[in-house]
């Protein structure tokens, strides 16, 4: 296995996560601003840091409304997807994670930090592209452990790949 790069892709920032070299442990790396870059710019600098860590897989942020719909975001994150894996090139797989509840996790986490909620916007992005991340891995490990249950999906809310 190889690093994973964990995407949480918002309106306004775009937080990423990095696992470490054997794909177990998420980790933050980054909170880019998003305005005033359309998404080929976004996706070429995200190439850029897939070439820099030697990333083997994408993992990007899905977000579902509660009752699991696809609304305006995420037919927007799917679009995105599928730019980024063209990006990408066939090497680099870009699978989509059902992201629903990672920010109020990631506020949760900073907040157990001791991190004041003023403090949280230049990193809450980050912290949610770890849960993201972590949970694409822990799905990943549970998959080749073999214990999924029937059907194949231990109910962590994985999307699949965007090609």
């Amino acid at each position: 296995m190889g690093r994973w790069l964990g995407v949480d892709l918002g309106q306004a920032r775009v937080g990423l996560a990095l696992s470490d070299p054997a794909a177990r442990m998420a980790m933050p790396l980054e909170t880019w601003q998003r305005h005033g870059q359309d998404d080929g710019t976004l996706a070429a600098r995200i190439a850029q840091v897939v070439t820099q860590y030697q990333v083997e897989r994408v993992v990007l942020g899905m977000p579902l409304s509660l009752n699991g719909h696809q609304g305006p975001a995420a037919r927007g994150a799917k679009v995105f997807g599928e730019q980024l894996g063209l990006a990408l090139g066939p090497g680099v797989p870009v699978m989509m994670q059902d992201e629903r509840g990672s920010t109020i996790q990631a506020h949760q986490l900073l907040h157990s930090a001791g991190r004041r909620a003023k403090k949280h916007r230049p990193v809450v992005d980050q912290v949610a592209a770890v849960v993201i991340l972590q949970a694409a891995l822990d799905h990943e490990l549970v998959k080749c452990s073999g214990n999924v249950g029937e059907g194949g999906d231990p109910g962590n809310g994985s999307m699949g790949s965007v090609r």
